[in-house]
C-alpha cells in the first residue's frame, strides 16, 4: 500500500474514517517555518461540512501536533498531526462488508485485501483521510505565502451552473480564500447552492469541476517529462476522492483550436519581464513554469452515496441484489474538496521547489 507522496518534501497518510483517527507526517520541511495553529483549523473549517448542503456528520477535526514543531516554528524533524475521529455511526455500514455501493471502492477494496480491510464509512478509501492533507498542506501553503506564491480555487461549475473565470487573479484568490463557498459570482454560487439543495430532496447528488490558480511561481520550476509540473500535480490530485479528470490551462479545449489561436505570444511588460499576452498553456510550457499564473481544472464526480435504490451485488454470495445506502452523506462534496485541492497543489509545489533551490529556500 503506497501512503507516502513527494521526494524532498513528502506526506504519509494513515488513518480510516471511522478508526482512531487520521494521521498525517510531513516530511523535508526545512527548520525555522512559522507554524500559525489558528490558520490549520481555519483550513480544516474549510473542509469541514456546512448547513445542509453537507453531510450532517459533524466531527470538531482537532488537532494534535505530536512532532516536528517547536516554539511555532518546524525543527526540520517529520511533523505528525493526529485528528481523532469523534462522531462516528459505524452500524449505519454493517451491510456493506459484502455489498458494494455503486461507484465506491468496496468491491475493489475486497478484491485486494481479501475480507482484512475496514469497510465502515469507506474505511481507508473514504474522503475523511483528507483531513490530514488539509492539516499539512496549511503549513505548506503558509510557506509558499511568505515566497510569495499564492493558491486559490473557485467552483468553476456545479449542477450545472457555471461561475465566472478568474479576471484579477491574485486579488480573487485573496477573496476565495475567505470563503466557505468558494465562488467568484454570488450569484451563482447561490443557484448552486439552490441545485445542491434540490438533489439532497431528490435523495441524489450533484458534481462539478473546480478550477485553480497559483500565482507567484518563479519561471523555470519543473521538469520535462516524467517530473514535469502537470505529471507531479496531476498524480497527487488524482490521489483525492472524487477527482476523475484533470487538465491544465485550456486543457481539452485545445482540440478544437487552431495553434495561432492556441500559442500564448510573448511579450516585455512596462517592468521588464517576459509574460503572455494568453495563458492557454496554463503558465506551463515544456513541463516547466513560464512565471504565469499555472491554472487547472478537476472534474469532482457526484457523490457516490445516495439514499435512491440502486443495483448491486452481494461479492461473498456472488447474487445480485437491490441497495439502499444508509447513513450520513453529503448531496454535494465540491466546495469541501476545493480546500484539499489548495493543500495537495501546495504540497506538490513545496516539493517541487525543495528540490530546486533545496529545503532552506522554503524558510
Amino acid at each position: 500500500m503506497k501512503d507516502t507522496f513527494g521526494q524532498s518534501v513528502s506526506i504519509t497518510l494513515a488513518g480510516e474514517s471511522h478508526g482512531a483517527g487520521i494521521v498525517a507526517v510531513l516530511s523535508g520541511m526545512a527548520p525555522g517555518i512559522p507554524v500559525d495553529e489558528d490558520f490549520i483549523a481555519a483550513q480544516l473549517t474549510k473542509r469541514r461540512p456546512a448547513g445542509a448542503i453537507s453531510t450532517a456528520r459533524q466531527e470538531g477535526d482537532k488537532f494534535e501536533i505530536l512532532s516536528g514543531v517547536f516554539g511555532g516554528f518546524t525543527t526540520g524533524t517529520p511533523i505528525t498531526i493526529l485528528i481523532r475521529n469523534e462522531n462516528t455511526q459505524s452500524k449505519d455500514y454493517s451491510e456493506i462488508s459484502v455489498t458494494a455501493r455503486p461507484g465506491h471502492a468496496d468491491y475493489t477494496a475486497q478484491c485486494k485485501y481479501h475480507g482484512f480491510q475496514d469497510y465502515r464509512g469507506g474505511g481507508h478509501f473514504s474522503g475523511r483521510i483528507t483531513a490530514g492533507i488539509v492539516a499539512v498542506g496549511a503549513i505548506c501553503i503558509s510557506a509558499l505565502a511568505k515566497k510569495g506564491i499564492k493558491i486559490g480555487t473557485h467552483i468553476a461549475e456545479c449542477a450545472g451552473i457555471s461561475d465566472r473565470k478568474f479576471c484579477d487573479t491574485e486579488n480573487e484568490i485573496d477573496s476565495l480564500n475567505e470563503k466557505l463557498f468558494a465562488v467568484l459570482d454570488e450569484k451563482a454560487g447561490e443557484k448552486m447552492e439552490d441545485a445542491i439543495l434540490s438533489a439532497k430532496n431528490e435523495q441524489d447528488s450533484v458534481g462539478g469541476i473546480l478550477e485553480t490558480a497559483i500565482v507567484g511561481v518563479p519561471a523555470g520550476i519543473g521538469e520535462p517529462y516524467f517530473d514535469s509540473i502537470e505529471s507531479r500535480l496531476a498524480h497527487m490530485l488524482f490521489s483525492i476522492p472524487a477527482v476523475k479528470g484533470v487538465e491544465f490551462g485550456t486543457g481539452f479545449g485545445f482540440a478544437k483550436m487552431r495553434g495561432s489561436e492556441a500559442n500564448d505570444p510573448f511579450r516585455v511588460d512596462e517592468n521588464g519581464n517576459i509574460v503572455t499576452k494568453t495563458n492557454n498553456n496554463g503558465g506551463i510550457n515544456g513541463g516547466i513554469s513560464n512565471g504565469m499564473p499555472i491554472t487547472f481544472r478537476c472534474a469532482i464526480k457526484p457523490t457516490p452515496s445516495i439514499s435512491l435504490e440502486q443495483e448491486t451485488v452481494d461479492f461473498i454470495k456472488g447474487e445480485n441484489k437491490n441497495f439502499v445506502i444508509k447513513g450520513r452523506h453529503d448531496p454535494a462534496i465540491i466546495h469541501r474538496a476545493r480546500v484539499v485541492i489548495d493543500s495537495a497543489a501546495a504540497i506538490v509545489l513545496c516539493d517541487i521547489l525543495a528540490e530546486r533551490f533545496g529545503t532552506d529556500w522554503l524558510r
